[in-house]
């Protein structure tokens, strides 16, 4: 559903972004994006959204090029859940996640909030996918803790009925219990809807847990494509450098190659026996 062929994404300034990058991602995947900062990861999720158009190359959304005259059509279909979120602090949550549908409503309705009844209860219903309570439908964005915002945030994405959602960093600021059932929540969410995800995180332990395929990048280019369970110390290395493998948990540190590693490993092998 979604093709990279051979796409490079070099800007005015002369810092190649993405370099000759080909990807075929299947319908219903969870992919998680590895790399160091300035890997190109938040370049990628550009290219797809159509928000940076390739330098060389050609990104295929649904047999369309994406770019043109049909660029409009076939960003509707792609949600994105950014870092800050970017929630209407002093709207209600319901409404912050109405506005997930404002692509498909009539431009009077959007002034007003005056959404579709149709849409107010596809919202209730991502939210309780969410695991938000209806106490919480009327509460101001604002009042929520990190972690409930960040669940606004992936019903809002899941508001349009989107083929792929892209997520840039969505654990970044919240702790690892709660980063934890975030990830959860957006990957059981897109099971539910038949939806691809592509999410960016800087947490290599995450991404091993959560990831059907993860796919790792560095100045730009492909390193890893794969399974989470073939991801070795030598994979991270050659993606981070040697000693600069993020800690478990973290977004950052220097350490050794972390030990959940080889304990996964050894788990997935002994399922196999």
């Amino acid at each position: 559903m979604l093709k990279l062929e051979k796409v490079s994404r070099v800007y005015p300034d002369g810092t190649r972004a993405i370099d000759n990058l080909s990807l075929h991602i299947k319908k219903g995947e969870f992919c998680v994006l590895l790399g160091p900062s300035g890997a190109g990861k938040s370049t990628l999720m550009g290219l797809i959204n159509g928000m940076v158009l390739p330098s060389q190359g050609e990104v295929v959304l649904w047999g369309e090029k994406v770019g043109g005259s049909n660029l409009k059509r076939l960003q509707q279909r792609v949600s994105m859940i950014h870092q800050q979120l970017h929630l209407v602090p002093r709207l209600s949550v319901l409404n912050n996640v109405l506005t997930g549908a404002l692509p498909e409503t009539s431009l009077w309705r959007s002034l007003f909030m005056l959404f579709p009844e149709k849409n107010q209860r596809r919202a209730c219903r991502l939210l309780e996918d969410v695991e938000l309570e209806e106490k919480h439908l009327y509460r101001r964005a604002m009042a929520l803790s990190g972690g409930q915002q960040q669940r606004v945030a992936i019903a809002r994405a899941f508001m349009s009925q989107p083929s792929i959602v892209l997520a840039d960093e969505p654990v970044a600021s919240l702790d690892p219990v709660i980063s934890r059932n975030v990830l959860n929540l957006l990957k059981q969410t897109a099971q539910q809807h038949q939806t691809t995800v592509l999410c960016s995180l800087h947490q290599v332990d995450y991404a091993l847990e959560f990831a059907d395929r993860v796919i790792g990048l560095r100045q730009g280019r492909l390193v890893y494509d794969g399974r989470p369970e073939d991801v070795t110390p030598q994979v991270l290395e050659e993606l981070y450098g040697p000693g600069n493998v993020p800690c478990p948990g973290e977004g950052g540190g220097v350490d050794a190659p972390p030990p959940f590693i080889a304990e996964q490993q050894l788990a997935a092998a002994m399922q196999a026996a």
